[in-house]
């Protein structure tokens, strides 16, 4: 398993603070996020297609696809919050002679249910629908909690995904910890104030360490290669996750690890040229 660099010892990051994670979802949410795609993201609404999540009784899924339909297929998971359009910077310039697909995870944008769904399973089962089943090679993308569900995929569908990205990825149980102003939220009363997008991120995130804990016996399942890109100065997942992965990581093809100094957590924003780099080597990878 080829592997390189390895984090940096930040002792200041070794938790993610959860109350600063649930700050930044609102200020997200609010429309004051410190990066953001470029261009408008009305500017692909015409890229929008629905389909049925087949494990949710009610479960519509909402993506947005772009590029070359025969070409390999490559999954795009936001964080939380977050939406497709999220992506929309990639899938108005998608890698040549690929098919983007970026979908609304349940819970989120155009996808139902109205309420969370906070299961990686669950969540991983909406992604499992959008991969090719004509035998195209498919990569799987995840940004944050993204892409955690990206590793869920790839973990149970080994012979169906080709590439996995991993971009500032939660995925270590023992950096998730729960501030008080969490369980606030949670409150019935107060929750129904709360935008959607806010209450379902934060029922995510109370339930986020639980769910790893479920994922972490999976890691190994992994078989495709893995590119991990990760800021060093991320404080809202700490970077000690990739040193978490490179060590349960143990069965796939390759372990590709990309530390970008002193850049934070919004990395398919204000890094697209070192994402835009991992989506070339596993598309490449993936040949």
């Amino acid at each position: 398993m080829a592997q390189s660099h390895s984090p940096r010892h930040q002792p200041h990051a070794r938790f993610a603070s959860p109350l600063r994670t649930v700050l930044n979802a609102f200020l997200v949410e609010a429309g004051y996020a410190p990066a953001g795609p470029r261009a408008p993201l009305s500017a692909v609404e015409h890229l929008r297609a629905f389909g049925q999540h087949a494990g949710l009784p009610t479960g519509r899924l909402s993506y947005l696809r772009a590029g070359r339909q025969l070409g390999p297929c490559i999954v795009l998971l936001h964080g939380t919050p977050g939406s497709a359009t999220g992506w929309t910077d990639y899938l108005l310039e998608p890698p040549a002679g690929a098919e983007l697909i970026a979908l609304d995870r349940p819970g989120f944008g155009q996808s139902t249910p109205s309420n969370a769904v906070t299961s990686l399973a669950l969540q991983a089962g909406a992604v499992a629908q959008l991969l090719p089943a004509d035998g195209r090679p498919a990569i799987v993308v995840g940004h944050s909690l993204g892409a955690a569900v990206a590793t869920w995929v790839a973990a149970k569908l080994p012979s169906r995904v080709q590439g996995l990205v991993l971009l500032a990825g939660s995925l270590d149980p023992d950096l998730e910890a729960v501030h008080p102003v969490q369980h606030v939220a949670a409150w019935p009363g107060l929750g129904k104030l709360l935008p959607r997008a806010i209450r379902n991120s934060n029922a995510e995130l109370l339930a986020l360490k639980q769910e790893l804990q479920l994922l972490a016996p999976l890691l190994a399942q992994v078989r495709c290669p893995v590119a991990i890109v990760h800021g060093t100065a991320d404080e809202l997942v700490p970077v000690e996750n990739v040193r978490y992965l490179q060590s349960r990581l143990t069965n796939a093809r390759s372990v590709t690890t990309t530390l970008l100094d002193r850049h934070n957590h919004f990395l398919p924003w204000n890094s697209a040229s070192a994402v835009r780099g991992a989506l070339q080597l596993a598309l490449a990878n993936s040949a």
